[in-house]
């Protein structure tokens, strides 16, 4: 955030000492976590062949590392504003580890997923606690620059995982993809350990623990009941989940509004360049994984590429989002964050619509690679005005509200998209398929068991054919149809989803100048409201 204006009591210093180091610290952390959540995607179809897994499981594999990551961070960001973040970044990178071996050993599906769910609750003490430190360390032009490099190094570290779990998989069995962080997780926790300060502006208030714990029960709640809504027989569980959610989302507001000092602050929260970021940032993030989760399947399932070629497809991603995010901060601080956004929102709606039109069974790679050099340059360019935004709006001694919503826009986002297309992909393909069924000659023969086999997901189509195989070419290629048509409709909700996006942003985020007239207003609103037992002084 520019620092022009009237000055800030609680802003910390420019820079940190040693602030290479420290920043090299925090993104080494991030990298862990982030890695944890890309490299499952990649893995699928074996996690698939290995357990006969509905694709219902299958999408709850994918999203357990958010869901757990999403319904922990506003609280443990409160935890260690309060009680200190460098502990909650030591404990997370710590607990990563046990958290990983179960999930590489994990013996079913059901214990894989719970697994994932574990990694993200200790991913929630680590990833959000990055940021806030940044916030908190950092101050003016350099902390966007800090936000920038974090930004594009843990997205580009994100997407390296698909491409390493892709050559652990050719040559070892699905589980070794979540052993690839440990050794880095060990880095990463005696970097922090030497480097990171124990101490930066933290908060003497007390933690609003039942609104934490409210907090928890509503994102889990939502996020498991839009991943169940397409499992048949699921439905009075999705309706008690969808209960659940919305008394838990009432109760919360509720206490934030009476608490003496609440977990998040909705006062902040309405500011508009905190809440409309926000949104932003859950469309941008959540549109760049859900596009991610199906479209490693279809490179696999429907174009056969290898695990190798199916992680490497999405290297120009990588390098696009490592390239264009320290453009990004420079553009933040010359045209503002509105502009920043919407020159991201127009490259990914550009690569959704490549992929509704141009993806199909015999597509070439030239026809994939578009489609992820636009979203990495989507993604470089709106991922650090989305995240400069919110931490740009809140006082330093709230920097972990500021990190938790950060977070929330990746990991909420990519959980509800991940979710949300999934299930489109999952009623797709079975509506496609069942309706390929009862138009073949042969349907008459196929019993109602191999009907819900061939339905269920690709890979269990896949084993069908292998156990049939005077039928495994038509098998085969309505699997392909289907998984196509349900992929479709899952695109076809990104590109709304975009779409939407872009709209709140063009009539609700204020210009340039607006902005910053915005952001000096609450730098002085915050500064007049710090009382004597919060802290003001630069970070130590």
């Amino acid at each position: 955030m520019s620092t022009s204006g009237a000055p800030r009591s609680d802003l910390p210093r420019e820079a940190p000492a040693r602030a290479s180091l420290v920043l090299a610290s925090l993104i080494l952390v991030a990298a862990v976590a982030n890695l944890n959540l890309s490299v499952a995607n990649v893995a699928l179809p074996a996690i698939g062949r290995a357990f006969d897994s509905s694709q219902s499981a299958l999408d709850l594999i994918a999203v357990g590392y958010s869901l757990g990551l999403a319904a922990s961070v506003l609280y443990l960001g409160a935890v260690g504003d309060r009680h200190g973040r460098k502990l909650l970044l030591v404990l997370g990178t710590a607990l990563s580890v046990p958290a990983c071996l179960l999930a590489a050993y994990a013996p079913s599906d059901t214990v894989l997923a719970v697994a994932r769910i574990l990694g993200g609750l200790s991913a929630g003490m680590a990833y959000p606690t990055t940021l806030a430190l940044i916030t908190a360390l950092w101050a003016g032009p350099g902390r966007t620059k800090a936000i920038a490099l974090w930004s594009s190094l843990g997205g580009g570290i994100s997407m390296l995982g698909p491409v390493v779990a892709g050559a652990l998989l050719e040559r070892f069995y699905w589980g070794s993809v979540f052993l690839v962080t440990l050794p880095l997780a060990v880095i990463a926790l005696v970097m922090a350990l030497l480097f990171v300060p124990a101490h930066a502006n933290e908060s003497t208030e007390p933690v609003d623990n039942l609104g934490g714990v409210l907090s928890v029960v509503l994102i889990a709640g939502l996020v498991l009941a839009i991943n169940l809504g397409a499992v048949p027989g699921q439905g009075a569980l999705v309706v008690g989940l969808v209960v659940i959610a919305l008394a838990a989302g009432v109760a919360f507001f509720w206490r934030q509004r009476r608490a003496p000092n609440p977990l998040y602050d909705l006062h902040i929260a309405a500011r508009r360049t905190f809440w409309v970021a926000a949104c932003a940032g859950i469309i941008v993030y959540g549109s760049m994984m859900g596009s991610a989760f199906i479209s490693q399947q279809y490179l696999q399932n429907v174009l056969e590429y290898d695990p190798v070629e199916a992680g490497a497809a999405i290297l120009p991603l990588v390098v696009m989002i490592v390239l264009v995010a320290p453009r990004s901060a420079k553009l933040v601080e010359t045209r503002g964050a509105r502009a920043t956004l919407l020159i991201g929102y127009t490259f990914l709606f550009l690569a959704f619509a490549w992929m509704l039109v141009f993806w199909g069974e015999d597509s070439g790679y030239w026809q994939i690679g578009i489609v992820y050099v636009l979203i990495g340059i989507g993604a470089g360019f709106a991922g650090t005005p989305a995240s400069h935004s919110l931490t740009g709006s809140v006082p330093v001694r709230r920097a972990g509200m500021a990190s938790g919503t950060a977070d929330l826009q990746r990991d909420l986002g990519g959980a509800i998209m991940q979710s949300v297309m999934g299930v489109l992909l999952t009623a797709g393909y079975a509506s496609a398929f069942s309706a390929a069924i009862a138009a073949s000659p042969e349907s008459k023969d196929v019993s109602e068991q191999v009907q819900g086999e061939l339905t269920k997901s690709f890979a269990s189509a896949a084993q069908v054919a292998e156990q049939h195989p005077q039928y495994a070419d038509q098998i085969i290629a309505a699997a392909r149809e289907s998984f196509l048509h349900g992929d479709d409709t899952a695109y076809t909700i990104g590109l709304i989803a975009i779409a939407l996006g872009a709209l709140l942003i063009f009539f609700m985020f204020p210009h340039r100048d607006a902005e910053r007239e915005l952001l000096r207003r609450y730098s002085s609103e915050d500064s007049a409201s710090a009382g004597p037992g919060k802290p003001r002084g630069p970070a130590a």
